[in-house]
């Protein structure tokens, strides 16, 4: 089991940068309802992580055998890689121009009027449904379904896979509930520093990820 978790360990990474969510729970810890809401979306990050993993977890409980990972796994990490390069190199494209300022998805300026419902929906699609974040979670669950675990240890996997993901989204809702509006002032600088460079640390994440699944995904047809 410890292998396998070195093996997903730089996909959850992958996942825990993750720079709209990060900005978005920041915003949520300005609104009124910071504390409630905070919550909320926390819980829906984990909760579309874990339906994308449980899932693919199922499903490749049929398509693995016990020699490795399964031809399928392999198209699947392929088609992944190049999503992801695709992703890259539309980042890259859509770059602030020298001069102009970055901006922001216009979902944002609607923050103060969320309930813990939109925060809860918003973070479960952010987590489940982002392009990114859906490929490295199913490459993440396609690599612990063709380990050869057992139920037990793939789901232990799995949690430690979700814990590592979660982690900038739950740090500051955490920070936030301990020390409350101390924060504010270190975080607002970490959200401007965040929007200013979204595409730049976005470009070099698709980019390393994108690389990788493809190198998996190659490296296993090639078995």
């Amino acid at each position: 089991m410890g292998s396998v978790i070195g093996e997903i360990l730089p996909l959850a990474v992958g996942v825990a940068i993750s720079v709209t969510a990060i900005i978005a729970v920041i915003l949520i810890l300005f609104t009124p309802n910071a504390r409630t809401n905070s919550v909320a979306f926390l819980f829906g990050w984990v909760l579309g992580l874990t339906v994308v993993g449980g899932i693919v977890l199922i499903a490749g409980d049929f398509a693995s055998d016990d020699s490795g990972e399964s031809t399928a796994s392999g198209v699947v990490k392929l088609g992944l890689g190049l999503l992801l390069l695709l992703l890259a190199l539309r980042n890259w494209r859509s770059r602030p121009k020298k001069g102009e300022g970055a901006e922001v998805p216009a979902w944002m300026a609607t923050i103060d009027d969320f309930g813990a419902g939109k925060s809860a929906g918003t973070a479960a699609i952010l987590s489940g449904v982002n392009p990114k974040n859906l490929a490295l979670t199913v490459a993440a669950a396609a690599t612990i379904s063709a380990a050869g675990l057992t139920t037990g240890e793939e789901i232990g996997a799995f949690a430690v896979y979700v814990a590592i993901a979660s982690f900038t989204v739950a740090a500051p809702v955490l920070v936030y509930l301990i020390m409350g509006e101390r924060v504010q002032g270190g975080l607002n600088s970490l959200k401007e520093w965040l929007i200013a460079n979204n595409n730049t640390v976005m470009f070099v994440l698709l980019l390393v990820f994108g690389a990788k699944l493809l190198g998996d995904g190659i490296s296993i047809l090639n078995d």
